[in-house]
């Protein structure tokens, strides 16, 4: 296994680098959904945040993918 990320292919950091973005997004959108119940709970001051958690876990996992697409070559 490479353990140096400049002896990886330009493909293989590519596939990398997006697969982290991804992660990334889905522990955002997780993170949001958590908070959201939450306050549901009553463990914090519901504001109306609920639902705009919500709202940011869907639009990230639905725009995630297509956002996160490659778009030309390192």
């Amino acid at each position: 296994m490479l353990s140096d990320w400049n002896e990886m292919s330009d493909d293989l950091q590519l596939t990398l680098a997006r697969e982290a973005l991804l992660r990334a997004a889905e522990t955002i959108a997780d993170q949001a959904e958590l908070l959201a119940g939450e306050m549901e709970a009553g463990g914090l001051t519901d504001r109306g945040g609920p639902d705009a958690l919500r709202l940011l876990a869907r639009v990230v996992r639905l725009n995630g993918l297509a956002t996160l697409t490659i778009a030309g070559n390192a």
